[in-house]
Parts: structure tokens; sequence; C-alpha cells
């Protein structure tokens, strides 16, 4: 249950939000009913939601990280284009 918090909170320390990661949101669904099956004393369920849960924040967090990258990607492609294109300019000259 420990690693499954964790997990959450890790997902919401790089950005993952419920409201735009279903993934997030899905995982703390299922991380409250692991926690009311260890109130029931449904030790295996709780086990099982807890896992699912972990999985699901680790999914959430990677893909943001992924999206981040991405648009990192993007940001340096658009700096390189500029600067080939002022060297083709300065050449031109």
């Amino acid at each position: 249950m420990r690693l499954t918090q964790q997990a959450l909170e890790q997902a919401g320390a790089v950005g993952a939000s419920k409201d735009d990661s279903p993934e997030l949101k899905l995982a703390a669904d299922k991380f409250a009913q692991a926690q009311a099956d260890m109130a029931d004393q449904s030790y295996k369920d709780a086990r099982m939601q807890a896992e699912q849960a972990e999985l699901d924040a680790r999914l959430a967090e990677a893909q943001v990280l992924t999206r981040k990258s991405q648009e990192q990607l993007n940001v340096l492609n658009t700096r390189i284009t500029r600067l080939r294109k002022q060297l083709q300019l300065g050449e031109a000259q």
C-alpha cells in the first residue's frame, strides 16, 4: 500500500493530474478500493487493487514525462531550424 501511495504522489509530482490523466484517476480509484478492501479484511483483493493502482500511476507518470520530453524536443528542433536558416542567410551574403 505504501508503494502505491508513493507512486500516486510521484505521478502528481511530475505533473499528472486526475483531470488530465485518466490513468491517474483510475489509479486513485483502485487505491481507494484497495483501502476499502483492507478495511473489510479482503487482503488478497486489496493487494491486487493496490498493485494495479501502482502500475496505473506509474503509467500516468511515464506519459507525463514522455509528453514533456516531446515538448522539449520540439523546442530544440525549432531552435535548430532557426539556426540553420541564420547560417544559410550568413553564407548567402
